[in-house]
């Protein structure tokens, strides 16, 4: 493939308005998408914010817990420790390729950085997001059918 008819690709991908494409053809791997990858966020664990907080107002125990309860009502695992896995388009989450089919993956489940997790539909396309790394599926905070946002968090991994 030249600059030419990459550039042709690219003018054809935008005017379609296409969100990600991806082509592989004989040895080349060419991916393209109109949005940037999010930033990983930083979560300050709970701890570190109660010992922070100058004795005025609820004890150190009383924000830490309020401030767990907060993030997400299941705190089976630390949040700190989770990679999480966003939503790199606005679109519609299904855990299947399929409604007949099993979810592409479950809680507990190992993951590889090309491990298929779940399938956002946009503008009726379809589009298979990988885990892009290697752990364990901790957390699920998406429902199936769920619209999504743009950088919304669809998994917590256990890397």
């Amino acid at each position: 493939m030249d600059l030419t008819e990459l550039k042709e690709l690219i003018e054809l991908i935008a005017e379609k308005g296409f969100a990600e494409f991806e082509l592989e053809r004989e040895g080349l791997r060419l991916r393209i998408s109109r949005f940037k990858e999010p930033p990983v966020p930083l979560v300050q664990p709970a701890k570190e914010t109660a010992a922070t907080s100058d004795n005025q107002g609820p004890s150190p125990a009383a924000v830490s817990q309020s401030a767990a309860s907060a993030e997400s009502p299941d705190t089976s695992a630390p949040e700190t420790s989770l990679h999480t896995i966003t939503s790199p388009i606005v679109g519609t989450f299904y855990r299947a390729p399929s409604p007949e089919s099993a979810p592409c993956v479950k809680t507990g489940d190992r993951v590889e950085p090309d491990t298929v997790v779940c399938i956002i539909e946009a503008m009726k396309l379809m589009n298979e997001i990988q885990a892009e790394v290697t752990g364990e599926v901790a957390k699920i905070y998406v429902e199936n059918g769920q619209p999504v946002e743009y950088g919304q968090p669809l998994f917590g991994i256990k890397v």
